[in-house]
C-alpha cells in the first residue's frame, strides 16, 4: 500500500503563488536533490521517471523543503548516469516527454515547491549531433565546437580524465579528442561562439517552461588553456578539490563572463537562479562564481568531504561564511550527494554513522544560506552494496574495479516496507539498480509511524526551521570548546544555538532558555543545562 501523506504544508513560508513570489528565495531555500533515476518508478518499468517524481510531490511538501533539483532528465548516451547529453532541450523516453515536465512544475507549483534543472554545458555525448558530425568531417563547423588535435604519436599533453587515464581519445581517423570525464562524454569548447548561442536557447527553452533555475555541473571548467599547455602536475586534487596542479583544465578566468551572461538571462525570468558545481580546493575562488552578477550560489562542499572532527567541521563552517559573505552570497551547504558515500556510512557506519547524520543534519539546518539535502539522507540510507556484475558507474570501469565507483549511492528510493519497497508501481519489476534486501526497514512509510526516526528528525527541524527565522537566515558565529561546536544563529527577535558534541563523553552545556529540538532522544535537560551525549545535536533557544 503507498504511503499517504498530509499535502499541507507545516513550514510557514509563503507560498509560490503567481506574482507573490518572496524575493530572493533562494538565499535560505531548503533544496532537495531528486536523482530521477531512483526515486520513484511511475510506469513499472524499474526505472524512476518523471510520472514517479510527480505522484511523490506531496510528500515533498508534506517533508517541508522549498525547491527540488532534478538530475539530468535529457536523452542521453547512457555513459555517465545521465551527464552525457545528446538533446539539451528533450526529455530521455525513459522519463517521460517534455509534457510531463510542464505538469511536474505545475503541480509542484501549486504545492508551494519550485523545480530546478540540472544542466551540463560543459561536455556532450559521443552520440551528440555536433560530435556525430565532427568525426564525419574534420572541416565542418561542428567539429569547431570540440576540442581535437591532429594525428600524431602521444596525446597533446598530459592531461587526466577524472574518471582515470588519459583525457585524450582516438578518432577513427587518428585525430585526438579532449574528454576530461569519460571517452563518451567529448569537452564543449566554448571560444566558439555558436556553443553559447545554443546554450541561450537552451536555458530560455526551460525557463518558458516554468523552472526556477539550474543547477550547472562542471561550473569551473568550460574553458581551458588556448595553447593545450601541460598541467603542472599530475591528477592529485586535494581533500577539497582541484588546485594548481591542474592550472591549464579549470577554473580559466573567462568562464566567469559566461555565468555573467547566463545570469542575464535569468534575470530576465523572475523568481530563478543558478547553483554552481565548483570543485576547487580554494574557498574565495569558490565564491568568486557567486559574485552578485554572475550565479547566485556556488556550493560549498567543505562539510561533504571534512572527517568528524570539531576543528574540521568548525573550519569548514567559518571559512564558507567568510568566503561567501566577502562576496554578498548566500552558503549553499552540503553534506550528501550523487557523487560520494553516503552519510551514515561516511561517518561511521550503523549505529555510529546513523547518530552522526542525525547530529549533522540539525548542523546543517541551522546554518545560515540554502541547505541541499539529497534524496534518501532523510530516511539514513546507508552507501549500498552494489555487486560488481550490476555496476555501471564509468568510475568503476575505467579503474579497472579499483574505485568502487559511485553506484552505492544511486540505489533507488524504499517507499514501502513491503516486496519491492514500492520503487515501482506493482513492485514486480526489476530496479535499474539492485535495491538491498533489507532496504525495506528505511522505508519512508515505516519511518513515517516512528516518532524517533530519521525522517521524522527532519521533518521536525524543517518545520521549525521555517518557524524560527534565526535558523537559516541570521547572522551566525562559530566557536569551540574541546569537541564542541556550538553556531550561535542571531535573528532580530531570538537567538538559537546549534551546539554538537563530537567527542566521545557526555558534556553539560548551559541552557538558559529551552530545548527546542535534539537528534538523540537521550539528551538531558535540567535547571539551567543540557547533558549532551557524543554524537549528539541539539538547537537551544535563548530567554
Amino acid at each position: 500500500m503507498a504511503t499517504r501523506l498530509a499535502t499541507v504544508r507545516t513550514s510557514s513560508r509563503p507560498q509560490v503563488t503567481p506574482g507573490q513570489a518572496p524575493a530572493e528565495w533562494w538565499r535560505s531555500a531548503v533544496v532537495y536533490q531528486v536523482y530521477l533515476r531512483s526515486f520513484a518508478d511511475g510506469n513499472g518499468d524499474g526505472i524512476g521517471d518523471l510520472a514517479g517524481l510527480r505522484s511523490r510531490l506531496p510528500y515533498l511538501s508534506w517533508l517541508g523543503v522549498d525547491a527540488l533539483w532534478i538530475n539530468p532528465h535529457y536523452p542521453s548516451g547512457g555513459a555517465d548516469g545521465g551527464y552525457d547529453i545528446v538533446d539539451y532541450r528533450a526529455v530521455d523516453p525513459d522519463y517521460g516527454d517534455v509534457a510531463d515536465l510542464e505538469a511536474l512544475v505545475s503541480d509542484a507549483r501549486r504545492l508551494g515547491l519550485r523545480v530546478v534543472l540540472d544542466v551540463v554545458p560543459n561536455h556532450s555525448s559521443d552520440q551528440h549531433p555536433w560530435f556525430r558530425a565532427a568525426l564525419a568531417d574534420p572541416d565542418c563547423a561542428e567539429a569547431g565546437r570540440y576540442h581535437f588535435a591532429p594525428p600524431s604519436e602521444e596525446p597533446p599533453n598530459n592531461w587526466q580524465s577524472l574518471f582515470g587515464g588519459p583525457a585524450w581519445s582516438r578518432t577513427p581517423d587518428g585525430r585526438w579528442y579532449l574528454h576530461l570525464f569519460a571517452p563518451a562524454q567529448p569537452d564543449l569548447n566554448w571560444r566558439d561562439p555558436a556553443v553559447a548561442e545554443d546554450f541561450d536557447r537552451t536555458l530560455r527553452f526551460w525557463l518558458d517552461r516554468g523552472v526556477s533555475g539550474f543547477r550547472v555541473d562542471v561550473a569551473y571548467g568550460l574553458f581551458k588553456d588556448a595553447g593545450l599547455r601541460d598541467n603542472p602536475g599530475s591528477y592529485s586534487p586535494t581533500l577539497f578539490g582541484h588546485g594548481p596542479e591542474q592550472a591549464m583544465t579549470w577554473n580559466q578566468p573567462e568562464v566567469h563572463d559566461v555565468w555573467r551572461r547566463w545570469r542575464s538571462i535569468c534575470d530576465e525570468y523572475p523568481d530563478t537562479m543558478l547553483v554552481g558545481e565548483v570543485c576547487l580546493a580554494d574557498l574565495e575562488q569558490v565564491a568568486l562564481y557567486s559574485r552578485p552578477d554572475e550565479m547566485h550560489q556556488s556550493f560549498s562542499f567543505r562539510l561533504l568531504k571534512s572527517p568528524w572532527d570539531t576543528a574540521a567541521f568548525a573550519d569548514g563552517v567559518q571559512s564558507a561564511l567568510d568566503a561567501f559573505g566577502a562576496v554578498g552570497a548566500p552558503v549553499s551547504w552540503v553534506l550528501g550527494n550523487h557523487d560520494k558515500d553516503r552519510q551514515v556510512t561516511r561517518f561511521g557506519g550503523g549505529a555510529l554513522g546513523t547518530a552522526r547524520a542525525r547530529a549533522a543534519a540539525l548542523l546543517v539546518l541551522s546554518l545560515p544560506g540554502s541547505p541541499y539535502l539529497y534524496a534518501g539522507d532523510e530516511l539514513g540510507l546507508p552507501q549500498a552494496v552494489v555487486p560488481d556484475e550490476a555496476k555501471l558507474d564509468p568510475i568503476f570501469h575505467r579503474s579497472g574495479g579499483a574505485r568502487a565507483g559511485r553506484d552505492g549511492c544511486r540505489v533507488p528510493m524504499p517507499w514501502n516496507d513491503t516486496d519491492g519497497v514500492g520503487f515501482s508501481p506493482d513492485g514486480a519489476a526489476d530496479p535499474w539498480l539492485p535495491i538491498p534486501a533489507e532496504w525495506d526497514r528505511y522505508a519512508v512509510s515505516r519511518q513515517t509511524r516512528d516518532g524517533a526516526s530519521m525522517l521524522t528528525l527532519y521533518r521536525r527541524a524543517l518545520a521549525l526551521r521555517a518557524a524560527h527565522p534565526a535558523l537559516g537566515s541570521a547572522e551566525a558565529t562559530v566557536s569551540t570548546s574541546g569537541d564542541v561546536l556550538t553556531v550561535r544563529c542571531t535573528g532580530a527577535d531570538e537567538t538559537v544555538r546549534c551546539v554538537l558534541n563530537m567527542g566521545t563523553e557526555t558534556v553539560l552545556v548551559p541552557n538558559p532558555g529551552s530545548v527546542l529540538l535534539a537528534s538523540s532522544t537521550h539528551v538531558r535537560s535540567s535547571a539551567g543545562s543540557v547533558a549532551l551525549p557524543p554524537d549528539t545535536a541539539v538547537w537551544l533557544t535563548e530567554d
